[in-house]
C-alpha cells in the first residue's frame, strides 16, 4: 500500500499554528529580558479572564498544576473523595492523588462521552467533597445536572477545560461554573504557550492563594521583587511549589488568543468536511453538538469497530501512520492502567462506556494549521485503509 504523503512531509498530529506576531513577541522578551514570570504573564491573565467572562485568574506553567492548585485552594486532601470520569489524561486523577484526596470514578455517556450526571449521583458518599468534570474534546458537559447536584450535597466543582477554551454551556462559558476551572495551553491545544495554564475563579481568597502556593509560597511575584520600583523582600507563608507560567510562554500565548475565535472557525470547518466525506463509512463518528451549547472542536474521534471495519483500532492506527499521517488516542480509559488497578483496585469493566470507547477511539489531525490538502489526505488515507481492510 503506497502511502498517501511522502516521508518528508509527515503530518504532526496536533501542529500548532504560530505566526509572526508570537514569534516577534518572544524576541521582543528576549532583547528585554523579561524571559520569567512578568508584565507579559500578567497582561495574558488579564486577557483570558475577560475572554473568559471571570472575575480572577492565574496563569500557571500546566494544567495539571491548575488542577493540583485548585483542590488544594479548596481545602481538599487525605479523607476526601472527588468525582471523576474515566475517560481522560492521567493528569486529571494524578492532581486528585497529589492533593491528598481519593479519586472515585463515574462512567460516561456513551455518545457525549462525558461523564454521566446520574453515574455521578450514584457515587457520592459522605466522603464526597467535590466533583471534577472533564469536558471532552470540547463538548460540554451538563452543567446544570452537575451544578444542581453541587448544590443539593454541597459539593465544590473544579472543571478540567483543558479542550474547552471556547465552549459554552446554554450562554455561560465553560471554566465559570464552578469554584474553579481549569484550563490547558500545551503544544497541542487550541490556544499555545508551548507548556501551560490556567486558574479562572470568582473569589479573590482561592486566586490569591493559588498565586503565592504556585511560587514556592512567597508572598511577592519574583519580576515584582525584581522590578524597577525597587527591590523588595518576600516571606515564605507556607510550602508551595514550582508552577508560574514564563513571560516567554505568555508572549505566544496573548496572540494565540487574539486569533481564537479564527482558529475555532477553521477547525469547525475541517469538523464539518470531515463529517461529510465520513458520513458513508462504517465508523462511529463524534455525535453532533447539544443544543444550546459551543463545542471546543478540540478532537474530532472517530470509533473503529473491528466488527464493522474489519480492522481494529490499533492496525488503523498503525495503517495511518504507514499513511504518514499521525493520529491521536484520547484515551485509553483510566482503569486500563497497570497503576491504578493497583492502587484502587480498578477494572476497566467496571465502567464499560469508557472502556468500549477507550479501545476503540481515534483523534483524527484537527488543527488551525491544516491546509485544506492535509484535510483531504486524511480522508483519503481514512477511505483506503478501510476499503482494503474490506470494511462492511
Amino acid at each position: 500500500m503506497q502511502p498517501i504523503r511522502s516521508k518528508d512531509n509527515f503530518l504532526v498530529f496536533g501542529a500548532p499554528l504560530i505566526e509572526e506576531d508570537e514569534i516577534a513577541e518572544v524576541v521582543h522578551c528576549l532583547k528585554t529580558g523579561w524571559l520569567g514570570t512578568g508584565p507579559k504573564v500578567a497582561k495574558f491573565e488579564e486577557n483570558f479572564k475577560k475572554y473568559k467572562q471571570a472575575s480572577y485568574s492565574v496563569a500557571l506553567n500546566s494544567c495539571t498544576a491548575a488542577l493540583h492548585l485548585s483542590l488544594i485552594a479548596a481545602g481538599i486532601g487525605p479523607g476526601d473523595e472527588i468525582i471523576t470520569t474515566p475517560l481522560t489524561f492521567c493528569a486529571t486523577i494524578n492532581a486528585i492523588i497529589h492533593s491528598g484526596a481519593t479519586p472515585v470514578l463515574a462512567d460516561v455517556d456513551p455518545e457525549s462521552m462525558n461523564i454521566d450526571p446520574e453515574q455521578i449521583a450514584s457515587k457520592i458518599t459522605s466522603k464526597t467533597k467535590a466533583i471534577l468534570p472533564v469536558h471532552f474534546a470540547g463538548r460540554p458537559c451538563e452543567m446544570e445536572a452537575i451544578m444542581d447536584l453541587a448544590e443539593k450535597f454541597d459539593l465544590m466543582v473544579i472543571e478540567d477545560c483543558a479542550h474547552a477554551i471556547e465552549s459554552e454551556y446554554k450562554g455561560t462559558p465553560c471554566g465559570t461554573f464552578g469554584d474553579f476551572g481549569c484550563f490547558s495551553f500545551y503544544v497541542t491545544k487550541n490556544v499555545v504557550t508551548g507548556e501551560g495554564g490556567m486558574v479562572l475563579t470568582q473569589k479573590e481568597e482561592y486566586a490569591a492563594r493559588i498565586k503565592v502556593l504556585a511560587l514556592h509560597g512567597m508572598s511577592s511575584d519574583a519580576w515584582r521583587r525584581f522590578s524597577d520600583e525597587g527591590y523588595k523582600h518576600y516571606l515564605v507563608t507556607e510550602a508551595g511549589f514550582k508552577y508560574n507560567m514564563m513571560d516567554l510562554q505568555a508572549a505566544i500565548g496573548l496572540h494565540q488568543l487574539k486569533r481564537v475565535e479564527e482558529n475555532w472557525l477553521k477547525r469547525q470547518s475541517i469538523w464539518h468536511t470531515y463529517n461529510k466525506a465520513l458520513e458513508n463509512l462504517p465508523l462511529t463518528l463524534p455525535a453532533d453538538p447539544e443544543p444550546e451549547t459551543r463545542h471546543g472542536y478540540h478532537l474530532y474521534t472517530i470509533l473503529i469497530d473491528e466488527e464493522k471495519t474489519g480492522i481494529t483500532r490499533d492496525e488503523f492506527l498503525k495503517a495511518m501512520h504507514g499513511h504518514n499521517i499521525g493520529t491521536g488516542v484520547h484515551y485509553l480509559s483510566i482503569p486500563e492502567h497497570p497503576y491504578y488497578q493497583k492502587r484502587f483496585g480498578w477494572e476497566p469493566e467496571d465502567y464499560p462506556h469508557a472502556m468500549r470507547i477507550g479501545r476503540q477511539t481515534v483523534s483524527l489531525p484537527l488543527s488551525a494549521k491544516l491546509s485544506e490538502q492535509d484535510v483531504q489526505d486524511v480522508i483519503l488515507a481514512v477511505k483506503t485503509i478501510l476499503t482494503k481492510a474490506g470494511a462492511n
